[in-house]
């Protein structure tokens, strides 16, 4: 179809009202973005929707529809629609516009996704993890420390479409970035693609950076003088909440690179550049959290040795105790006995002796352990 039976095809939808509550929300809130709280739109899953031309932010372009005509009329700019967690029927209308892949809406609309990168036609669609570091005053063995979320981005030759879930990740700053750069903004969708991209995997640095004080804080515990009593929980946590970064940057490599090396043609190629700066750093994330779990691992192998030498060190002092107090009790066990001509049973020094004795036995053997470190 024809870029003008299109254009007819979405005036229709819009006359019809197929397209009425994109439109009506446009006319009745200004767009605004969710990462300013306190004017976050309730109810409402769209969070932006802006027209650029040559990379300048274009007035009084909210309305979707509006601003899809304009753009595909004059063959110039492009859309950026912000959404966050919509649900299918607020969805459908927004995919039958910008004719999204059935399988792509599904995953945008269900997140919980394996990062990828996925070409339905000429539209590029990715899916990315984000995280956050959760703060905390210490450590346990319940502590969240890793929260994470999802961006879809959808790409085409004249739009752009951010799907966010969670409550973190928000686009708006990186918007206000990007559009104090109109050079870069001017190559197109594929230059938001690019900086959703690294705003993402710059956060696993800045996670990965805080993770590491919690490792530390493990591995001090650990090695310490109470170590063998340090709670073991806090590492298994630890490598749970690490799992979770782990699932967020490692399968995004193979997406990176490929829009690193592959053409594509709704990536612009000057913008293939920047996306190998990208991979440079999530290279670099991925290392450091392949070398975090292999720390946490030897961790908990040194725990789990510093129990057993404490346990060991414990039966010593047990068997130590025993074979002391076995002395004494051998000799009541000998004159506990019921015989009646026994030498010593009669004799005034008798009884002082042979205490005597059983005490000097006792020391000997305390002395004993005490030289070979089982005190």
């Amino acid at each position: 179809m024809s870029m003008a039976g299109n254009l007819r095809k979405v005036t229709k939808l819009s006359r019809v009202g197929g397209l009425r509550k994109v439109a009506g929300l446009a006319r009745r809130r200004p767009r605004v973005d969710l990462s300013h709280p306190a004017r976050s739109p309730l109810g409402s899953s769209v969070v932006n929707c802006v027209m650029y031309q040559d990379g300048i932010r274009v007035p009084g372009s909210a309305d979707v529809v509006d601003a899809v005509k304009t753009v595909r009329n004059t063959g110039d700019g492009f859309v950026w629609l912000g959404l966050h967690e919509p649900t299918a029927e607020e969805f459908t209308d927004v995919a039958e516009l910008f004719d999204l892949h059935p399988l792509a809406v599904e995953d945008a609309v269900e997140a919980h996704q394996r990062p990828k990168l996925e070409r339905y036609g000429d539209t590029l669609f990715a899916v990315l993890k984000t995280v956050c570091y959760v703060e905390h005053e210490k450590l346990t063995a319940t502590s969240e420390v890793v929260n994470t979320g999802e961006i879809m981005v959808f790409v085409g030759e004249d739009f752009v479409i951010t799907v966010r879930h969670g409550h973190h990740g928000s686009l708006g700053p990186l918007r206000e970035e990007l559009e104090a750069r109109p050079r870069q903004l001017a190559k197109g969708p594929s230059a938001v693609l690019h900086a959703v991209a690294d705003h993402v995997v710059d956060e696993y640095l800045n996670v990965t950076d805080a993770v590491q004080g919690d490792v530390e804080q493990v591995e001090t515990d650990v090695f310490s003088e109470e170590g063998a009593r340090a709670d073991p929980g806090r590492i298994y946590q630890l490598k749970r909440e690490l799992l979770e970064l782990k699932r967020a940057a490692v399968p995004l490599v193979r997406p990176v690179e490929d829009l690193a090396t592959r053409p594509m043609r709704v990536v612009d190629p000057e913008i293939q550049a920047y996306f190998r700066d990208v991979m440079d750093h999530l290279i670099r994330a991925k290392d450091q959290i392949a070398a975090f779990d292999e720390l946490l691992n030897s961790i908990l192998q040194a725990h789990l040795a510093q129990v057993t030498v404490a346990q060991n060190e414990d039966m010593r002092k047990i068997t130590a105790w025993a074979a002391i107090v076995a002395v004494p009790t051998m000799v009541c066990g000998v004159y506990g006995m019921n015989f009646k001509y026994m030498p010593e049973a009669r004799w005034h020094y008798g009884y002082p002796l042979i205490m005597g004795i059983t005490a000097l036995a006792c020391v000997a053997l305390w002395r004993g352990f005490r030289r070979n470190g089982w005190f």
